[in-house]
């Protein structure tokens, strides 16, 4: 199957263009007739024969559900609604991949088995809400519950990138600091007693700074190492693992995650049951939304021993990942019959309190950029201060 992009006109004359999947120049012509449409011109894509891989961000994600579910509630088809959602799009990746799954499912592929085929566009998550919603019957109303879950998402990714933005500008003006101060300041003070009759700490500052002026493509050499070390590390399973069982038992920074993985699970679960989903496939996604390795495997046991007929209340309890609380609230669901409505509200609950733990966690890193910059300064005077002393003393 080739692409090719065309430019048409519509029966009152409007330009239209865009991207199509044919197997020749023939068949360009025969679809764009089948809309209703005048070919003007087609041009085949060179380097299209595989499929486009385009990642949906959590806005556009909500956008395009927000679109589906108002006009699926309206009465269209899905064929319909995915026919003017690809058109609507802008950017031509976006505009490539909902082209594929119309032209899939106005095949007879259903929206789900369309999607599983560009399953590295959209989340699993994504995928599996969908499903429950083709299955049930309720696809306008799922797609109403994916448009409020990733505007959500959105949201809180925008508050943790905003949080962010005060400490990484202390960061940048740290290493920038201390930089300029072994490279401009500390030079001009070599001369002023023989290196032999310097103190410790301003000999050890004063090879330092000769260090950095003369070699210090060595220090980026082995910055760069060190990164692509500790990220290539990070994609190991083990290591991976004890990374992240490390965060959640960090003093102070562990609680505060604990925190932002409830609200992130309660959402997220109680999106997927409420849609019908059986709750081990449940589990499953929404274990895996949280991207923890120990989550994941501690969920591997929860799972089981739900297989197994035992509550769900009972099995996340012995994990110790969520507070007691948030196992009580699903606790009571479960003896209630009513767990998805309980999940819900618990969800609302969390998010808040998880928006909370967010601007705390972020809080914690000012305080700590203005101590390492206070340090660098303090640990530079006092190299400093002997050599000002001493050579005032000889004068």
């Amino acid at each position: 199957m080739k692409s090719f992009t065309y430019v048409a006109k519509d029966t009152a004359g409007k330009t239209l263009k865009g991207v199509i999947e044919a197997e020749n120049g023939q068949e360009v012509l025969l679809k764009i007739h089948e809309q209703g449409w005048f070919c003007v011109s087609y041009n085949e894509n060179l380097g299209s024969g595989r499929k486009s891989i385009y990642k949906f961000g959590t806005k556009e994600l909500s956008f395009c559900c927000r679109q589906l579910a108002a006009m699926m509630t309206s009465g269209l088809t899905i064929v319909k609604a995915l026919d003017i959602l690809y058109k609507e799009q802008e950017k031509k990746g976006a505009m490539q991949c909902w082209l594929e799954i119309y032209e899939n499912v106005q095949k007879g592929a259903t929206f789900t088995e369309a999607l599983q085929e560009k399953a590295g566009s959209f989340p699993d998550f994504f995928i599996s809400m969908v499903g429950a919603g083709e299955s049930s019957g309720t696809l306008d109303v799922v797609m109403n519950r994916l448009s409020e879950h990733y505007a959500k998402e959105n949201k809180t990714n925008n508050k943790v990138k905003g949080a962010m933005t005060y400490p990484l500008i202390l960061g940048i003006m740290c290493v920038v600091m201390v930089i300029g101060m072994f490279t401009l300041i500390l030079p001009s003070f070599a001369s002023m007693m023989p290196r032999e009759e310097m103190p410790v700490l301003s000999r050890a500052l004063m090879d330092f700074s000769d260090f950095l002026v003369a070699k210090w493509w060595i220090l980026l050499i082995i910055v760069v190492i060190a990164i692509i070390v500790i990220t290539y590390s990070l994609k190991v399973d083990s290591v991976r693992l004890k990374f992240d069982r490390f965060k959640l038992k960090c003093p102070g920074v562990g609680k505060l995650l604990g925190t932002i993985y409830t609200g992130r699970f309660a959402r997220t679960l109680s999106s997927l049951y409420s849609s019908g989903i059986p709750m081990v496939e449940c589990l499953e996604r929404s274990s895996k939304v949280l991207g923890n390795k120990y989550i994941d495997l501690c969920f591997v046991q929860v799972i089981d021993e739900v297989k197994q007929g035992q509550p769900l209340s009972t099995s996340i309890q012995k994990t110790e990942i969520f507070e007691s609380m948030f196992c009580s609230i699903i606790f009571v669901g479960e003896e209630s019959g009513a767990l998805d409505e309980i999940l819900e509200k618990s969800a609302d609950y969390y998010e808040e309190e998880s928006d909370s733990a967010i601007g705390k966690l972020v809080g914690m890193m000012e305080p700590m950029m203005i101590i390492i910059m206070g340090g660098a300064i303090g640990l530079c005077l006092a190299g400093i201060f002997p050599l000002l002393y001493g050579n005032m003393t000889n004068i």
